[in-house]
């Protein structure tokens, strides 16, 4: 046989550089402004009348503009009152000063329709950024809580819908396409907003985006709660999950709230997605109206009798908004009505629905019955997408819908719709449905039923879900070193492996578990619970070699007995601004409660502004080492801490505005000395104490030995040691 011929690759050929245009001076480039005008928008939209024609300049104006910055504060967070008095007496306060040509932009403005004032928005553009110093630090200050949780930043209109639902703590809620989950964290939120235990009810977040799911999983994680589930499915084929009732029997799942935000075309973002104005055509609203319907359609289904779903779009498109809820009630026959839902928002100005509209073809072609359609736009055009008569249109009572435009209150463009479900059945759900269940709870009683072909999860395979046992090892191990109550609910503690040797213990709540015993086998569930519980991973030996995590520590407190600490004002500074400090540094009050304890993870908490409306509690997860007590706390959260108990944390944002990315070493990337070293000069900055650690103090002591006795100098030698054992065990850990 011949051999192959080798064939020679060739490089490809350099591509030509783009021509610029050279400003006349010969300066840097200049470029072409996007062009924020689409001829075919502004002919389709006229054609619809979704707004007065006296109001049409103004509309347009508004799309042109860029988008107000809009944020809103985590309600249910203890300290969250006292977060927004800090925003509106230092950060607003600032931007009130700010003069020039500040003055008539980038004021704060209330979200006066949000409850208790804790949303607001303001112009924020990179150009104020740079010029002013109060925008540079109220952009810091944003950035930083929204890592830490304390702060969402969310489009103004995006709010509405999760406010619309009016979620209770017992409510098992579904978001069909939550990614990527802003709207999923507000109503996490309001489930969470009225109890200190741990809700009744249930998040289910789905997205049909494997990759979109793991956003959703960021945002979700911030928030810490142990009742959201989120799951990836395709929301017009959502399946139906089982829960078990008191009595041991199956039944569907259905949900008490749904959030059917759905894909569409997106051109009530153009204020921000400057893009869209190249791209915008008619065709991009027709194409998605179907899958629109069965999304909605889908979650009608799902949704229990007297329940509330929310159907949204960031969309003006007729065909996306008002053609869509008139499919649906047309189908539904009387058993779903539409909700007068405006009284709600007191404050929110916005448009009734339209009852008529225009069908266009992608060339622009309007036509007012499906009969006028040529065959060839069958596919595109559906007959459902044209309005109904006037007398059905009163009937459905379109105007119940809510249309917001960017001119009333210098917003995105959006659509919502409430629809309540007033029958158990919808017309067209079969009455064999109920067999399903009926054919899932005989083969969970009788093991020799064959159960049905287990349902093909696409994608990445997540790891398992496994709970704990009551005779668990771990288990007993935290139970009896943190003595927990009995009231604890352990039997609602898994971890993500089936190996006995778990690195991390999650907390859910009753509901996600019995959801999760019940259907993890058909359905892809991504992530659930809060990590409560980690192993410190370490060559010392201790009595418990699970720690309490932060992220979990608000939830478990209650009912910890033992390893609780009381700490003062300079406790907690002393652990925020150091971070292998010695048990020297702090009150004598904490130093006796550290006396007898043995080494190992302590929870510290600390009552900030107690005996006044602004009390609340904060509460850190530490380590005991050897000589030295410290906190497992993030840096912008210790930011965030140190701000809302009164310090000045200036230093600290100028210091990140300054910071560049090489500045900062790897601490996994140091040799043992090297990250003593590091340590000590991190918490020499950022500690006012006179104490000195480590080798410069040591140094300092060597100096002064005429003045230190050899007791005073072996004493610093070994606190020197212990700071270098308790790094090195941190190392260890994090290398691991």
């Amino acid at each position: 046989m011949g051999r192959k011929r080798q064939r020679k690759r060739q490089g490809k050929a350099p591509r030509a550089a783009k021509p610029q245009k050279v400003s006349e001076n010969g300066g840097p480039p200049l470029y072409t402004e996007i062009d924020r005008s689409n001829e075919a928008f502004e002919k389709y939209y006229k054609a619809q009348q979704i707004v007065p024609e006296e109001e049409w300049e103004e509309f347009m104006s508004a799309l042109r503009r860029g988008l107000p910055v809009a944020f809103r504060i985590t309600g249910f967070l203890p300290e969250s009152k006292h977060l927004l008095k800090i925003i509106k007496s230092q950060y607003f306060a600032d931007l009130l000063n700010v003069g020039g040509d500040e003055e008539k932009v980038g004021k704060p403005s209330n979200l006066t329709w949000y409850p208790d004032e804790l949303a607001w928005q303001l112009d924020l553009s990179r150009i104020m950024i740079r010029k002013s110093e109060a925008y540079a630090r109220l952009h810091s200050f944003l950035i930083s809580e929204t890592d830490t949780g304390n702060i969402t930043r969310q489009e103004a209109v995006s709010m509405i819908p999760p406010l619309l639902l009016d979620v209770q703590p017992h409510h098992k809620v579904l978001d069909m396409c939550a990614a990527p989950g802003s709207k999923t964290a507000q109503v996490m939120e309001m489930l969470h907003g009225h109890v200190n235990t741990i809700p009744e009810g249930v998040v289910v977040a789905n997205d049909v985006d494997n990759k979109r799911c793991y956003m959703l999983v960021h945002q979700a994680k911030r928030l810490h709660s142990t009742c959201c589930l989120v799951t990836n499915h395709d929301a017009a084929a959502m399946p139906n999950m089982y829960i078990s009732k008191e009595d041991g029997t199956l039944e569907v799942l259905k949900y008490d709230r749904i959030l059917c935000d759905v894909p569409c075309s997106g051109d009530g973002t153009l204020r921000k997605n400057i893009d869209l104005w190249r791209k915008w055509n008619v065709a991009n609203g027709n194409s998605i109206h179907g899958l629109q319907v069965r999304i909605a359609r889908r979650g009608l289904e799902l949704l229990v009798e007297g329940g509330v779903m929310v159907y949204s779009t960031c969309s003006m498109n007729p065909l996306e908004n008002e053609a869509v809820i008139t499919s649906l009630l047309l189908q539904c026959e009387g058993a779903v009505e539409l909700v007068d839902a405006r009284s709600s928002l007191p404050g929110l100005v916005s448009s009734p629905g339209l009852h008529t509209w225009k069908v266009s073809s992608k060339d622009m072609a309007v036509y007012t019955s499906f009969e006028e359609v040529p065959e060839t736009y069958h596919t595109q055009i559906r007959a459902h997408m044209f309005p109904p008569s006037p007398e059905v249109a009163a009937q459905l009572k379109l105007e119940r819908c809510i249309r917001i435009l960017p001119h009333q209150q210098d917003t995105g463009a959006f659509f919502v719709a409430v629809l309540k479900k007033t029958a158990p059945k919808l017309p067209w759900e079969s009455q064999n449905k109920d067999k399903e269940c009926e054919e899932q709870q005989d083969t969970k009683e009788d093991k020799s039923i064959v159960p049905r072909k287990k349902r093909r999860i696409q994608g990445y395979k997540e790891d398992p879900f496994v709970f704990l046992s009551e005779d668990n090892k771990i288990w007993k191990a935290v139970r009896d070193f943190y003595e927990v109550d009995p009231s604890f609910p352990n039997q609602q503690l898994l971890g993500r492996c089936q190996q006995e040797n778990k690195r991390n213990i999650y907390l859910v709540s009753k509901t996600v578990r019995n959801i999760i015993e019940l259907n993890s086998e058909k359905i892809k569930i991504i992530n659930t619970g809060v990590r409560v519980f980690c192993r410190c991973e370490g060559k010392e030996e201790l009595a418990c070699d699970f720690r309490v995590c932060q992220e979990g520590l608000p939830t478990v407190l209650p009912y910890l007995k033992k390893r609780k600490l009381a700490m003062c004002r300079q406790d907690l500074y002393v652990l925020l601004t150091e971070e292998y400090p010695l048990e020297t540094q702090f009150s004598p009050e904490l130093q006796e409660q550290l006396k007898d304890l043995e080494k190992g993870c302590v929870l510290l908490v600390y009552t900030s502004f107690p005996g006044t409306p602004d009390e609340f509690q904060l509460v850190l997860a530490g380590r005991r080492g050897k000589a030295t007590l410290r906190c497992y706390v993030a840096k912008q959260e210790r930011v965030h801490y140190l701000r809302v108990c009164g310090y000045d944390v200036s230093e600290y944002e100028k210091r990140d505005r300054r910071k560049k990315p090489e500045d900062t070493p790897k601490i996994e990337t140091l040799e043992p000395e090297e990250a003593v070293e590091y340590a000590e000069e991190t918490t020499q900055e950022q500690t006012e104490n006179d104490i000195k650690v480590g080798v410069d103090g040591w140094g300092a002591m060597l100096t002064m030995g005429e003045e230190h006795n050899t007791v005073q100098l072996l004493q610093a030698s070994k606190n020197l040691r212990h700071i270098a054992s308790d790094v090195s065990t941190h190392l260890s850990s994090r290398t691991r």
